[in-house]
């Protein structure tokens, strides 16, 4: 009787698993709207090629190297096709109903190589409308199958950093991967963009700064609720199990601190701009759901619904004023993600230890500096290498024109002429 109930958690965990699995997945699809709705007509196709071949090479990199260097299981995956039914129930029966998860490894692969995606989208929107097609694709082999497994396993899978430390031990945590996934994706985007340049025409030689609008704020709106929506898998799937009393609580309260810091995110974004600008801008207020949603990734569990829409709101303001900053510094981010998923990652990061007892002040600090400037640091020798070996950036004839005809060949729009 015992083991039936073992095995029904491990059924009901794994399932989950695969579930909020699927809904970061889907998260793929909301990258690719958002920035295709906010890059311009001509550089659709491309935009879209990118965000689809990228979740593709990430599937295919941490599969064949990935998940070896950040938890094991054997390169292409070795290790995991099979399970031990009986080691299962001894493992479960030792840990206990409510005790530490037990579910499939496939499920555990799946649940993490969407996060690999995730981080490698927000590089995407960041170098926009100028860089080549197969030079990012170069650089998403390496972020994927390398540079990202590094950091995550310092973090989640607690291994010491090059030997010297552990990042938990240090009182690091990270519960849904603000600074793992979203800050480590804006540090790779903020290397590229520095390597890259600006856009033809966005700055002035006096410093002015021209706002290039996107071509379809419908799909960018579309991209960013199906975004919210792929959260609650994102941060939901990070309790780890479901098939408990506990657990499902946590689960639920996961998701209202999800939500609730959308929200608040949101209509902060939508305030600041009306202040800052005289009128309600779409986009910030967007941004500044996303910014809410990377803030309490660090941790959704432990706060108060009221605490979770504080620091939704503190994201959504953060996000104005950083996207604003990086402008005057003249780092061309045509989709805000660097101000969205950098800014506001170090803000959840700093944020944790206001409600989880488990996280020092210092250890998040250390934690947050070590991935950045591994990513950072990392990103910027693989993009000066392919800039040297391929070059990264389109003429800027082909960059007037569009890249969907230099790059792919083909017109999102084909029966608009582009502007």
């Amino acid at each position: 009787m015992e083991n039936n109930l073992y095995e029904l958690q491990f059924a009901l965990d794994t399932f989950y698993f695969l579930i909020c699995g699927a809904f970061v997945m889907w998260m793929a699809a909301g990258f690719a709207m958002l920035e295709a709705g906010l890059v311009r007509s001509k550089n659709t196709t491309e935009i879209l090629t990118k965000n689809f071949a990228l979740f593709a090479i990430a599937c295919v990199m941490y599969l064949v190297m990935g998940y070896q260097i950040m938890y094991g299981g054997g390169w292409f995956l070795s290790g995991i096709e099979a399970i031990d039914t009986t080691q299962v129930l001894a493992d479960s029966a030792a840990e206990g109903f409510g005790g530490a998860s037990v579910y499939s490894n496939a499920s555990d692969f799946f649940f993490q190589v969407v996060f690999v995606a995730t981080a490698m989208s927000i590089v995407s929107g960041a170098v926009a409308e100028r860089m080549k097609l197969w030079s990012f694709l170069a650089f998403t082999i390496v972020m994927t199958g390398f540079i990202y497994p590094m950091e995550g396993a310092w973090t989640w899978n607690g291994e010491d950093v090059f030997g010297w430390y552990n990042l938990g031990e240090l009182g690091f945590s990270d519960f849904a991967g603000s600074g793992i996934v979203h800050m480590a994706g804006a540090a790779a985007a903020l290397a590229g963009v520095i390597l890259l340049g600006a856009r033809k025409g966005k700055y002035g030689p006096n410093g002015q700064i021209k706002a290039i609008p996107g071509a379809n704020l419908p799909m960018a709106t579309l991209g960013t609720f199906i975004l919210w929506m792929g959260w609650f898998g994102f941060n939901g799937g990070s309790v780890l199990k479901l098939g408990d009393i506990n657990s499902a609580h946590s689960v639920a309260m996961v998701f209202l601190n999800t939500n609730a810091a959308a929200a608040a995110g949101a209509i902060a974004a939508l305030i600041v701009a009306r202040i800052k600008f005289g009128k309600a801008d779409l986009t910030m207020m967007l941004n500044g759901a996303l910014a809410g949603l990377v803030t309490i990734t660090a941790e959704p569990s432990t706060p108060t619904a009221l605490q979770a829409s504080l620091f939704g709101a503190l994201g959504g303001v953060l996000v104005v004023f950083s996207i604003l900053a990086l402008d005057k510094l003249k780092l061309d981010d045509p989709v805000g993600a660097i101000s969205v998923h950098g800014s506001a990652g170090l803000l959840g990061l700093m944020l944790v230890p206001v409600t989880n007892d488990g996280s020092t002040v210092m250890g998040q600090m250390i934690g947050a500096l070590t991935i950045f400037a591994w990513v950072f640091l990392a990103s910027f020798v693989v993009w000066y290498i392919i800039k040297k070996v391929l070059g990264i950036r389109v003429t800027e004839e082909e960059e007037y024109k569009g890249v969907d005809i230099s790059e792919c060949g083909m017109e999102a729009y084909p029966e608009f002429t582009t502007q």
